[in-house]
């Protein structure tokens, strides 16, 4: 017969007392959460500040060119230059900016778009119909309408993959300042 030096319930007595190791098994249990908290909140604040700063760079745009009489294609492009700088210290690549002029029509209350000009976008159709908020639509006058989107990629997907895209985006209307409406002299006229 086997003698053992120490009962087996002795044995399991001491093992279930034993702490050494535990606080490096509650750390490999607590770190992937800890990570993912710490990077979630990183990106959430990134997307954030992102975000603000594509508010101020359309409500820029429109306050740029509604204080001219009278614009150009340099003017415009310089326009859209300083909104990239705007963006700094975030990418400005994905940054996709239109100006436009919109005429309310009087009967119908309608925005109609009397030019536009885009960078990394499709500018819109001469006297292509566009949304005026109730407010704004006072017939017979002029808007200048200011449009960004910006795709923002997470650095981090929590996934593991490729991180998703969510565009960001903001429309501003601003009303010319130095006359009832603003020349691009640069583009076509639209009836």
């Amino acid at each position: 017969m086997l003698k053992f030096a120490k009962p087996v319930s002795s044995l399991l007595t001491r093992f279930s007392r034993d702490t050494r190791g535990l606080a490096a098994t509650e750390f490999a249990i607590i770190l992937p959460m800890m990570l993912v908290i710490f990077f979630g909140t990183i990106e959430v604040s990134t997307g954030v500040a992102v975000d603000r700063k594509v508010t101020i760079l359309t409500r820029t745009l429109s306050d740029l060119i509604s204080q001219a009489s009278s614009v150009s294609n340099t003017d415009l492009t310089n326009a859209f230059t300083i909104g990239a700088s705007i963006m700094t210290p975030y990418s400005s690549a994905p940054i996709k900016a239109i100006i436009s002029q919109v005429y309310i029509d009087p009967t119908t209350l309608q925005g109609k778009v009397k030019w536009s000009t885009a960078s990394n976008d499709t500018a819109h159709a001469c006297n292509a119909t566009v949304n005026v908020p109730t407010g704004l639509a006072i017939g017979g006058t002029y808007l200048i309408m200011s449009e960004v989107r910006y795709n923002f990629q997470p650095m981090v997907d929590i996934n593991f993959g490729t991180p998703p895209t969510f565009t960001l985006g903001d429309t501003t209307y601003t009303r010319p300042r130095q006359s009832t409406s603003v020349t691009n002299t640069s583009a076509a006229a639209c009836t």
